[in-house]
């Protein structure tokens, strides 16, 4: 038997391994990710089995159990075999803090106490790999890496267990439900939340702008010139004003011409690449990171460095690689014509592109063409699909670009003071492309505009007339809706959702809520869920997901709010960099648990019904997938569609989540086919409950005590019950509000609650039939 191992952290991790270095090492065997979990906390006091709101803190740390599924059994016990004669394990697994977790913690388990040496790449080619055994070092300098992940992952479960199991009993008052709070997901859906109420509840505002055609005896044509007030103009009248005094006008213009530089973007990490690529080409998070995990270690392949990056430097030890790279990049025909200067242009510090400061407790850096396979990329590039190229293209300019001189420009502002109303016109005027020649058919947004238009040659203190001159309607809009890209970049800046200036600029340096490993993941739990769901490129919250937010955020604003969340990272991340235990860490998210413990446990309130019923309302989906529609739901997609002029959803024939979607965002109503279901939702563990004998129907949803019982349907999937034909509602009745019409819809007594629009008891309902908002 060897007396030495190599553990890697997945099958093709070996398969690589292997073929770098065969078996120099030893024995090269496989985990499967994880191959433990924690306890839970029944497992470490009996009587935590039942569900009460209590901190779920273990005396120590959650021990460690086998995890199941898949072949993780049969994978631990060939390393538990392997182990007994081993006098030496070199860890291979992947070089971020989930890849020291999933590796330490075996040898954590399974007591071993021989020699152990850490093996960090951050590409998976052959020579990679070989230069990373040779430069190993003892496990034992990476012992910050794994106390911040158990710290992490200990923390998680304290805090997602403790206060599910406190919402759950505190909220849902005994209905078989679980409501799920998670430490990231939960803030996760408050920024969604936030965001979908904010342009809900917008009041569009009118405003007015003037512009007028200039014209200079010396210039070489006319141009156009816009009213410069330093607060919008809101009356039509005063506007009109403004352009007659303008009509006409003739007067000396001042000129500015100043000389500017724009130093090139900086590299992607994993965060920016999604952010992207969901703008870009619409992708979702976790389609980002399945294509870049395909170009850095799928088979024939490997051609960028390590993909779960957040960090946008490289190490200063990486310069000489540059003419490499730059060479290997521009050999193919894809970057050719890109001109890049011989030799590459090399930034040092926070503003250039390689900068060891910036890299402080990663051991990882930001994701780049692979050097040791650029000068293969002809021969991988036909094996790429159409997605891993246009990927790889998005990493390869933005190297190249890294390495070129700066964007240089002249910028010309031009002044008119029109009897006190100040004109202004801006243009900009390429000196030298620099790195903008990397991005040929790509245009910034702040060039798409009047500001950036090329100016004819003009000369300060001469004369201007103005003529045309015109008022332009305007309008406020409301914030755009999230796609997945820009999502995970909130969740990366989440110190932008805090109030306090002096926490803010604490929490800048934090890397927001989540990790870019787990970020993806989230959202896609959510999507399951049903809470949040896909509306074009756009991801909205559901009605479902908008009742849990209004719930929690009215329990304690804690538990929804983006910064808290943000704080207690930033805890977790010093532990990385040694500027926090390991405990301490642990200590204060066990704190803040507490304290919203304590917050829900006295000011527990009722919960929305539409989160009612029993625990696991969502496993319908679970079990069969993508269910089609009833009849019923597909009669009240197209009913609704032609109601306001809209197409139905593409796949609504087939699909009851498309169906589901479309309903939840375009009414607060239910979808027919889900009358009488519960909405609960997917959090684990759930609380103990008999299961029903096979055959048997599911228990009704427990109802509110101060509700009559309805009598029982025969069919729950019935088309839309018709507005009843009385002028004045009896009860609250439901609204759908057409955006923009928020202050009519108040004038005539509608309300609005995180449930959507409704008419309360007694309200005059004629005004809301005659427009079609019933």
């Amino acid at each position: 038997m060897t007396d030495q191992i190599v553990i890697t952290e997945k099958t093709s991790q070996a398969k690589d391994v292997r073929a770098a270095v065969g078996g120099r090492y030893g024995a090269i065997l496989p985990a499967e990710g994880h191959l433990f979990d924690l306890e839970e906390p029944e497992e470490v006091s009996p009587e935590w089995k039942r569900w009460s709101p209590v901190l779920l803190r273990p005396e120590g740390l959650y021990a460690t159990k086998p995890a199941r599924g898949g072949n993780k059994a049969s994978k631990l016990q060939a390393i538990r075999a392997a182990l007994k004669g081993a006098k030496c394990v070199w860890l291979a697994t992947d070089c971020d803090r989930e890849g020291q977790l999933i590796g330490q913690e075996i040898l954590e388990h399974l007591k071993y106490r021989g020699r152990v040496m850490r093996v960090i790449f951050t590409a998976q080619d052959p020579q990679t790999i070989r230069e990373a055994f040779a430069r190993a070092r003892p496990n034992a300098e990476y012992a910050r890496l794994y106390a911040a992940a158990v710290a992490r992952r200990q923390a998680d479960q304290i805090y997602n267990l403790s206060l599910t199991r406190t919402a759950t009993v505190t909220l849902a008052r005994g209905a078989r439900t679980v409501i799920g709070v998670g430490r990231v997901k939960t803030p996760t859906l408050a920024i969604v939340c936030r965001r979908e109420l904010e342009i809900r509840n917008f009041v569009p505002q009118a405003y007015f702008e003037v512009v007028a055609t200039a014209e200079a005896a010396a210039a070489a044509g006319p141009f156009r010139m816009r009213h410069a007030p330093k607060e919008r103009i809101l009356k039509r009248e005063d506007a009109e004003a403004i352009a007659a005094v303008a009509e006409s006008f003739e007067g000396p213009i001042s000129v500015k011409v100043e000389d500017k530089r724009q130093s090139p973007p900086r590299l992607h990490d994993l965060p920016s690449l999604q952010k992207l690529c969901g703008s870009r080409f619409g992708w979702s998070a976790a389609r980002t990171l399945e294509v870049a995990q395909q170009l850095y270690d799928g088979e024939g392949k490997k051609v960028i460095t390590y993909p779960r990056a957040e960090t946008r430097y490289l190490p200063e030890s990486a310069i000489p690689d540059a003419p490499r790279i730059v060479a290997g990049l521009r050999a193919g025909r894809s970057f050719a014509e890109v001109p890049v200067p011989d030799p590459p242009v090399i930034r040092r510090g926070a503003g250039g592109a390689f900068h060891d400061r910036g890299l402080a407790g990663a051991s990882h850096h930001a994701v780049i063409p692979n050097v040791n396979t650029v000068e293969t990329l002809r021969e991988v590039w036909p094996r790429l699909s159409i997605d891993e190229r246009k990927l790889f293209d998005v990493i390869a300019r933005s190297y190249l670009a890294a390495m070129m001189p700066d964007f240089r420009y002249r910028q010309t502002t031009a002044l008119l003071d029109v009897r006190g109303h100040a004109f202004r016109a801006t243009g900009r005027q390429p000196i030298e492309m620099g790195w903008r020649a990397a991005f040929p058919n790509w245009q910034p947004a702040d060039e798409k505009g009047e500001d950036a238009a090329l100016l004819p040659a003009l000369r300060d203190g001469e004369a201007v007339r103005l003529h045309d001159a015109a008022v332009e309607d305007k309008e406020t809009r409301p914030p755009p809706r999230y796609n997945e890209g820009t999502l995970i970049e909130a969740m990366q800046n989440a110190w932008r959702f805090v109030e306090d200036e002096a926490l803010q600029e604490r929490l800048k340096e934090a890397k927001g809520i989540g990790t870019p490993a787990t970020r993806a993941e989230v959202i896609k739990g959510l999507k399951a869920q049903e809470f949040l769901a896909i509306d074009g490129k756009n991801i909205v919250p559901t009605e479902r997901g908008l009742s849990l937010h209004a719930v929690l955020e009215r329990a304690d604003p804690a538990l929804v709010d983006p910064g808290v969340t943000a704080q207690m990272e930033r805890l977790l991340d010093e532990v990385l960099v040694g500027q926090q235990e390991m405990t301490g860490a642990i200590d204060a998210v066990c704190a803040q648990a507490s304290r919203i413990i304590g917050r829900l446990q006295e000011g527990a309130g009722a919960i929305d019904p539409a989160l009612l019923g029993p625990a696991g309302g969502g496993a319908r989906k679970a079990r069969g997938g993508k269910l089609p529609p009833t009849p019923a739901m597909k009669r009240f997609v197209e009913s609704l569609a032609r109601q306001k002029g809209i197409e139905p959803p593409s796949g609504y024939a087939t699909s009851g989540t498309i169906c589901r979607a479309f309903l939840d965002r375009h009414t607060g109503k239910a979808a027919p086919s889900d009358a009488g279901e519960p909405a609960g939702t997917e959090e684990k563990p759930r609380p103990p409950r008999r299961r029903a004998p096979a055959g048997r129907k599911k228990a009704a949803p427990a109802q509110d005590a101060t509700r009559p019982k309805r009598p029982p349907r025969r069919s729950p999937a019935r088309p839309e019950p018709a507005t009843p034909a009385t002028a004045v509602g009896e009860e609250e009745t439901p609204l759908r509000i057409p955006f923009g019409n928020k202050e009519a819809a108040l004038r005539l007594g509608a309300r609005y609650r995180a449930g959507g629009w409704y008419a309360p008891p007694g309200t005059e309902l004629s005004g809301f039939r005659e427009r079609g908002w019933l």
